[in-house]
């Protein structure tokens, strides 16, 4: 290994430490950058397999259920047994979850697949921030983490362009096999230049029961949800399906409540500030998740935009965040996040209601581009203090923990939301994906969703109180990760 550290950990700038950085950031940009590319090859998988939009969202949450359902165990085992352990097993298992992607023959193997990777994915997510922060000494550990959020969102925001570019010049399986190279970079700087680091003051049993019954939970609600308006919701599958799911979401407050070392601590949500935030998290995500999902769809099948159109038309978001979320993070931090948190997600519902323009004609500039502007600017004003609320509302030594669970909250709000979202808008059944049905279906859903953002925005201006004092715990920091899988959402 090249480069000198302290004895308190690796010294910012020094090469072994740039070689840490580039391992972390790649293996998380991995994951993210497939979050992305994914979407933009929706209407091409279901082409290729001549399938319906029940299994477009089963292809996007097969991914994320198991991301959600394990992202907290993922955590939990790298401060055990290693967090480049973890790491490494994580970004391998990624790649062999891509390669079953790429090659899978139908639809059920690549949700199968999917789901693999989801598993993957919870591994080396969180692996890739402990590294960094347990590698580097205390005084350039923010400086780390800035570097690795911000080369982390170009990466995210490479995601169109390379799986439009992919999808045009190939397949939209290269989407999955380009993953496979990268991979095997990541693993072997891993191997070289990243040291392992582990917590020895975590003890007791992983809640692998939680983990369990939480994908038996999300299973059961998912699977009902998707399948009820084709089945019909008397089909003993369907019924059997939410019957499943309220047992399992029953039995995992139970075993949460008992459980010496659970891998969602309920009594965090005793605190009304993080509760709350918590609470606005899930309809906000909910509701991007659930429209980002069906935007791609639209602008390729009913708009006529190639794949890499498509993937681009997102880019401005992209851009707005860039620029301006340390300053909405710093804003925060001296007024306090009550009126950003409040008036950001009216924006943002804003710029998801104007969206429903884009099915009225081709011109990204006068259909698809104000309503993609007034998003981004409601996702700058949002996004930092959401996050940082949640964290400050959370005691100094359970910060990794909140982090994890708003993360968590996240992922489930958009797993819940690409099931619920179709279906309350009319887009189900063979014949959804035809222009005709999925247009006007589409404008429903972006309503929808923007009002749900109007309603977060509303149960923040009431529930969240700003810190006391000048300042307060909101700290304008560079690291804030957003969970949303579509549209690259991380201030920098």
């Amino acid at each position: 290994m090249a480069g000198p550290a302290s004895d308190a950990g690796l010294v910012y700038g020094t090469p072994q430490a740039r070689w840490v950085i580039a391992a972390a950031v790649l293996g998380s940009g991995v994951a993210s950058l497939d979050a992305t590319v994914v979407g933009i090859a929706l209407p091409s998988i279901a082409r290729s397999f001549h399938t319906g939009v029940g299994s477009l969202q089963w292809v996007i949450t097969g991914y994320s259920l198991t991301l959600a359902s394990f992202l907290l165990i993922g955590g939990s085992l790298g401060d055990r047994i290693g967090r480049k352990r973890v790491f490494s097993v994580g970004v391998a298992w990624f790649a062999i979850a891509s390669a079953a992607c790429g090659f899978a023959p139908n639809a059920s193997v690549l949700i199968l697949a999917r789901a693999f990777q989801g598993v993957g994915g919870a591994l080396l997510t969180p692996a890739s921030l402990a590294i960094l922060q347990a590698s580097f000494r205390a005084e350039d550990r923010s400086r780390a983490i800035g570097a690795w959020s911000g080369l982390g969102g170009l990466a995210t925001a490479a995601g169109p362009l390379v799986g439009g570019y992919l999808i045009a010049v190939g397949s939209w399986r290269w989407v999955f096999f380009i993953n496979l190279p990268v991979a095997a970079g990541v693993i072997a700087l891993t191997a070289r230049h990243v040291p392992e680091s582990s917590d020895p003051s975590v003890s007791g049993r992983i809640d692998s029961s939680g983990a369990a019954v939480a994908v038996t939970f999300l299973t059961g609600l998912t699977y009902s949800l998707i399948e009820g308006p084709n089945l019909g919701w008397n089909s003993p599958l369907v019924v059997f399906a939410l019957m499943v799911a309220g047992v399992a979401g029953t039995a995992f407050i139970v075993l949460e409540r008992r459980a010496a070392n659970p891998m969602l601590p309920l009594p965090m949500f005793r605190v009304r500030q993080f509760s709350a935030t918590n609470a606005v998290t899930f309809i906000i995500y909910g509701a991007l998740g659930g429209a980002l999902f069906l935007l791609p769809v639209e602008l390729q099948l009913v708009s006529g935009y190639s794949p890499l159109a498509s993937g681009l038309s997102l880019l401005p978001v992209t851009a707005i965040m860039l620029v301006f979320s340390a300053r909405s993070a710093r804003l925060a931090s001296r007024i306090g996040p009550r009126l950003q948190m409040g008036v950001g997600p009216l924006v943002v519902g804003a710029g998801l209601v104007l969206l429903t323009r884009a099915t009225h004609g081709s011109s990204y500039a006068s259909h698809v581009l104000p309503g993609v502007l007034v998003l981004g600017v409601g996702l700058a004003i949002t996004v930092a203090p959401l996050t940082a609320t949640a964290m400050a509302a959370a005691p100094p030594e359970h910060a990794g923990v909140a982090s994890a669970v708003n993360n968590v909250v996240a992922r489930s709000a958009g797993l819940i939301a690409v099931a619920v979202l179709p279906l309350a808008a009319g887009i189900t059944g063979a014949g959804a994906l035809r222009a005709d049905t999925l247009g006007p279906g589409f404008r429903i859903a972006v309503t929808i969703a923007g009002a749900m953002c109007a309603a977060g925005g509303l149960l923040a201006a009431v529930l969240i109180r700003n810190p006391v004092g000048a300042g307060g715990p909101i700290t304008p920091v560079r690291n804030w990760h957003c969970a949303v899988d579509g549209t690259p959402l991380q201030p920098t």
